[in-house]
C-alpha cells in the first residue's frame, strides 16, 4: 500500500530509472518511445512549459487526441505539479467553454486540426471572451521542448493528497460536473486494477479510447507500475486490428462497443484468431450482457471479460480478476478493491440487506475530493462520506457486485417499475441482436411504453414478431415485454460506452 503515496512524477521517474531501454509506447505510424526517452521528452517538455510560466497549481486545460504527444504533456504538467483538466477530443465549444469557465484555467491546449474539425479556431473563440486565458496549440510532433532543466527552486513540495486532475463527467444531463482528484486517488485506483489483472512487464495493452478519459490516466499509471507495452490507438476502427495482432496484444478494451467490434470481426474470419495472444478483455463504464462474456471467451480466448465499475467520481470501486469463476466474470462486476467500502441502501439511505436492490454508495481511496462546484456536494455525498452513484445494483453475501440499472432508467408502465437492463440483457441473447437498449417511451394511456432500440447483426434482420415470441419464451412477463421495436444502423454511446439514451429519444421525436 505505500505505492499509494506516490505521485504520478515520481512513479514515471521511478520506472524510467529501473527500466530505461525497455519499449514503452508504439503508435500506428511507427514513433516509439522507450520508458528512458519518455522521461528525457517529459524533462524538456516540462522546462519548455515552466518557461512560459505554467508551474505548481497552474491549471492547464488539454484536448489532444491519443497520441504519443498527450503521454508526454501528462508527464510533463505532472512534473510541474499543475493542475490538469484534460477533456475529451468529442467535446465541442459549448462543453469546453464551460468547462474552461468553470475551471478557470491559464491555458487551453487543443491541436490545430484533427478528424475534420478546427480545435484551435474554437479554443480562440473561447479565449476571446474568457480573460487570462491563453491558447497553445499542439500537433503531432510539435510539443514545446527545452533543453535547460527544470528549475526545482519554485515547485512546490510533492503532495499526493492535493488536487491535480479535474475531470469532467459525459454531460449526459445538463452540464458536466468537475470532479477533482488527487495523484493518490488516481494511483490507488491503478494498484487495485493491476492486482486483479495480474499485469506485468510482458503485457501489451493498447489503448484503444481516448487517453484524456479518466481511464486513460489510470492506463498511464498502470503502465508505469508494471512496465508493460502501450500501443497507442488514434482512432479506433477494425482498421488498427492488424496492428493489434502484430504486436502481440495481450489485454484488450475497452468496453461494450469495444467487444462487439472485435466479435464482429472475429466472426468474418473464424479461422483465424483476431488477436493470438489475448489474455483478456477489460472493460468498465457501463455494464455488459452476461452473454458478451461467454461469446467472448469462447471465440476471443483468453479468460472472457474482467470488468470494473466505476464513475468519474470514483473509476473502479470494484473489478473482477483473471483468475474469478467464469459466472462471477459474467454476471458480475467484481467485489470491492482494497480499501473500498460499497453499500446498497433505499431510497431513504438506509442499508439493505446482501441480495437487496437499491443505490449503490462507495467511499475510500479510490474516491473524488469533492466537485470543484462545493453546491453539488451536499446531494453526491452522504454524511459518512459515501459518494451516492445513483445506480441500481445488488451485492450478494461475498461482496459481489450486479449493476441492475440507474435509478433514472426505470420504466414506469402502468405505475409498475420495469428494469431496462433486464430486458436489455435478455435481448443481447436474441442471435440476431449485435446491440441493445431499452428505453420508456411517453404513452397517454401506460404512462410509458417500452420501446426496444436493437443494432442487429451483420445480414440480419429482427422482426417485432420474432422479439415478442423471444421475450416470453425466455420468461418476462408481459409487461415487461416490449411494445415497441426500433432498428438502428448502430448505438449512439459516449466515450465511456455509456448508450445515450436520450439521444436515441430525440431520434425518436420523443
Amino acid at each position: 500500500m505505500a505505492g499509494f503515496r506516490k505521485t504520478v512524477w515520481s512513479l514515471l521517474r521511478d520506472r524510467a530509472t529501473q527500466s530505461p531501454n525497455q519499449p514503452f509506447t508504439l503508435d500506428e505510424e511507427g514513433r516509439s518511445l522507450t520508458y528512458g526517452e519518455y522521461l528525457h521528452a517529459v524533462e524538456r517538455c516540462a522546462s519548455a512549459l515552466q518557461a512560459q510560466g505554467i508551474g505548481s497549481n497552474t491549471r492547464v486545460a488539454w484536448q489532444l487526441p491519443t497520441w504519443q504527444e498527450s503521454l508526454v504533456l501528462a508527464g510533463a504538467l505532472s512534473r510541474l505539479g499543475a493542475v490538469q483538466v484534460p477533456m475529451l477530443p468529442m467535446l465541442r465549444k459549448n462543453d469546453v467553454g464551460y468547462i474552461c469557465g468553470l475551471v478557470q484555467p491559464a491555458l487551453l491546449i487543443v491541436p490545430s486540426v484533427w478528424n475534420n474539425f478546427d480545435y484551435q479556431a474554437m479554443a480562440n473563440e473561447i479565449a476571446a471572451e474568457q480573460d487570462g486565458l491563453a491558447v497553445l496549440t499542439v500537433d503531432k510532433g510539435s510539443l514545446p521542448m527545452r533543453d535547460e532543466p527544470v528549475d526545482e527552486s519554485v515547485l512546490a513540495a510533492p503532495d499526493v493528497d492535493a488536487m491535480r486532475w479535474i475531470f469532467c463527467t459525459s454531460g449526459t444531463t445538463a452540464n458536466p460536473k468537475a470532479a477533482m482528484h488527487s495523484d493518490s486517488t488516481i494511483v490507488s485506483t491503478a494498484f487495485g486494477m493491476v492486482s486483479v489483472m495480474e499485469l506485468n512487464g510482458d503485457d501489451v495493452a493498447p489503448l484503444v479510447f481516448p487517453f484524456t478519459h479518466i481511464g486513460g490516466l489510470i492506463w498511464l499509471v498502470s503502465y508505469l507500475l508494471t512496465g508493460c507495452r502501450c500501443l497507442l490507438v488514434e482512432a479506433f476502427s477494425p482498421k488498427v486490428f492488424p496492428f493489434m495482432r502484430e504486436q502481440g496484444t495481450t489485454v484488450a478494451g475497452a468496453g461494450t462497443p469495444f467487444f462487439i467490434a472485435y466479435l464482429n470481426a472475429q466472426r468474418e474470419d473464424p479461422e483465424t484468431p483476431l488477436l493470438p495472444n489475448l489474455r483478456c478483455l477489460t472493460g468498465g463504464g457501463a455494464p455488459k450482457p452476461p452473454e458478451m462474456h461467454y461469446e467472448c471467451k469462447r471465440e476471443l480466448g483468453g479468460v472472457g471479460i474482467v470488468s470494473g465499475y466505476g464513475l468519474t467520481e470514483c473509476p473502479i470501486m470494484a473489478m473482477c480478476s483473471v483468475s474469478d469463476p467464469g459466472d462471477k466474470l459474467a454476471e458480475t462486476e467484481g467485489r470491492a478493491l482494497p480499501g473500498m467500502q460499497i453499500k446498497i441502501v433505499d431510497a431513504d439511505g438506509n442499508r439493505l440487506l446482501a441480495g437487496e436492490q437499491g443505490e449503490i454508495c462507495v467511499r475510500g481511496p479510490h474516491r473524488c475530493l469533492g466537485y470543484l462546484d462545493e453546491s453539488l456536494n451536499a446531494d453526491a455525498f452522504d454524511d459518512d462520506g459515501y459518494f451516492c452513484t445513483g445506480d441500481l445494483g445488488r451485492m450478494d453475501d461475498d461482496g459481489w457486485i450486479t449493476i441492475t440499472g440507474r435509478i433514472k432508467d426505470i420504466i414506469i408502465r402502468k405505475g409498475e417499475n420495469i428494469s431496462a437492463k433486464k430486458i436489455e440483457d435478455l435481448l443481447y441473447q436474441h442471435p440476431k441482436v449485435a446491440d441493445v437498449a431499452v428505453i420508456g417511451l411517453p404513452d397517454a394511456e401506460r404512462g410509458e411504453l417500452v420501446c426496444a432500440v436493437v443494432q442487429c447483426q451483420v445480414h440480419e434482420q429482427l422482426q417485432f414478431d420474432e422479439l415478442s415470441a423471444f421475450c416470453l419464451a425466455e420468461g418476462l412477463i408481459q409487461q415487461e415485454v416490449p411494445e415497441r421495436l426500433e432498428l438502428v444502423e448502430s448505438m449512439p454511446r459516449n466515450a465511456s460506452g455509456k448508450v445515450l439514451k436520450a439521444e436515441l429519444k430525440q431520434v425518436l421525436g420523443v
